[in-house]
């Protein structure tokens, strides 16, 4: 005779596999939880997209320019001049502020293409004084107008002025 099981409800075995599976998941969250803790404290926060950036610099700046004192302007001109620079930082991050809240997307974009810019100037840099090092010659059009092809005599070439 054979045993009998109920036909609901999980077996102990799948009730078991289960737990694990959920201890398993919970113990990979509080891992992670605390690598992420542990790099923030050593990095610091992540950098926010680029128009929060750009907000923060701006921050930054009018903060700096308004605790500037001016020691070029002396005494008597030193809370007015204070008070100037205070009131073009204002109107500068008026001006600013809308456009960074109207286009978000625009900053992340330009500063995606200074990436690219950065990078392909980088390559270009890069092999050109990879050249430089090792002594190659480059490729032989850079100078097409020269008569001796592209050999040079050194710094002593002579010159032909007629």
């Amino acid at each position: 005779m054979s045993e009998d099981r109920p036909a609901s409800g999980p077996s102990g075995q799948e009730q078991e596999r289960a737990a694990d599976a959920d201890a398993w998941a919970t113990a990979c969250a509080e891992d992670l939880a605390a690598e992420k803790a542990r790099r923030r404290t050593e990095q610091g926060p992540p950098p926010g997209s680029a128009a929060e950036e750009l907000r923060r610099l701006v921050d930054t700046v009018a903060d700096k320019l308004s605790g500037l004192q001016s020691p070029l302007l002396g005494g008597l001109a030193g809370p007015a001049a204070q008070q100037v620079v205070r009131q073009v930082v204002e109107q500068a991050k008026a001006a600013v502020e809308p456009v960074i809240e109207r286009n978000p997307d625009v900053f992340d974009h330009l500063a995606a293409a200074g990436t690219e810019l950065l990078a392909a100037y980088r390559s270009a840099v890069q092999s050109q004084e990879r050249r430089w090092t090792t002594g190659a010659a480059g490729p032989k059009d850079d100078w097409p107008d020269r008569g001796d092809g592209g050999e040079g005599t050194g710094p002593g070439e002579r010159i032909d002025l007629d």
